[in-house]
Formats: structure tokens, C-alpha cells, sequence
């Protein structure tokens, strides 16, 4: 199994239903799926697991991951504190198909309280299906990396 066709995948206790669901689908479109927790739907804290799956995209261990909580708005925050990772809150798939396109985003995080199994499958799919556009798109997304000190001297 190729490096890019390695998805890690991890929820709280509130995006654990549709994990299972979306772990499933991975897997059966061929993807190496690594489930980082939780095994249950015991009340967990979000960060812990976003942090796990966003430490091993940041390294580039995996090139991908799908984070799941009842917003997404904790997952995305914790996720994106870390280089290289840019994690985008998704609820439709013309949003998780613009976030690939224009923002190469390489975690996907669904707001699991908010969308159901048929959307969040289809909205993971758009987001494996779309390729990075490139051009434009790859020198905002260098922006991204640059620390606050480069940011400002080039302005």
C-alpha cells in the first residue's frame, strides 16, 4: 500500500458514530485506514486525539486525515497549531472539494452533530476525489508556513 493511500482517522465521543462509518467507507475505496480512537462513545477529550493525528500528518508519516467532532471547530483549532497540517471544517462537499483545491487541505475535519452519514460520506469523498489545483493556490498556501516575523517583512 503506497504512503498516500495511508488515511488516519480520529473522533471524540461525539463524531464516534460517523467514524465507524467513515472508516469503513475508506477502507472499502482501498485506503490503509489507522483508527486513532476512541474505541467507544465514552466522553473523551477532543484535543488529545486531534493532536495524535495531527502530530503524524505534520511529520509526514500520512499524507492525510479525517478528524470528527460535533462542531469540528475544536479538531480544526487543535489540528492546525502544527506545521504542514492544514486542517478544514467541512459540511458540504463543495466546501471539502474547495478546501483540497485551493488550500491542498490534507485533514479533513466534519462537524459530526451537524452532518449526517449520506453528507458526510459524500462530503469525504469529494475531498479524496479533488487534486490540489496548484499555481495561484500553491503560493497562498507557502503563505501558510511562513512564520509571523517573514509574514510581516513581506508585506
Amino acid at each position: 500500500m503506497s504512503h498516500s493511500r495511508k488515511i488516519l482517522i480520529a473522533s471524540d465521543h461525539a463524531g464516534f458514530e460517523l467514524k465507524e462509518k467513515l472508516e469503513a467507507q475508506l477502507a472499502a475505496l482501498g485506503y490503509s485506514v489507522e483508527d486513532l480512537g476512541p474505541n467507544d462513545e465514552r466522553s473523551v477529550d477532543y484535543a488529545d486525539f486531534a493532536h495524535a493525528l495531527a502530530e503524524r500528518v505534520s511529520s509526514g508519516e500520512s499524507e492525510r486525515g479525517v478528524l470528527l467532532c460535533g462542531t469540528g471547530l475544536g479538531m480544526s483549532y487543535t489540528a492546525n497549531r502544527y506545521p504542514h497540517v492544514r486542517a478544514a471544517v467541512a459540511w458540504a462537499p463543495e466546501i471539502a472539494a474547495l478546501a483540497r483545491e485551493h488550500n491542498d487541505a490534507n485533514v479533513l475535519v466534519l462537524p459530526a452533530r451537524f452532518v449526517g452519514e449520506v453528507e458526510g460520506k459524500a462530503i469525504l469523498q469529494a475531498w479524496l476525489d479533488t487534486p490540489f489545483a496548484g499555481g495561484r493556490h500553491a503560493r497562498r498556501v507557502e503563505k501558510i508556513e511562513r512564520s509571523q516575523n517573514s509574514t510581516e517583512e513581506h508585506r
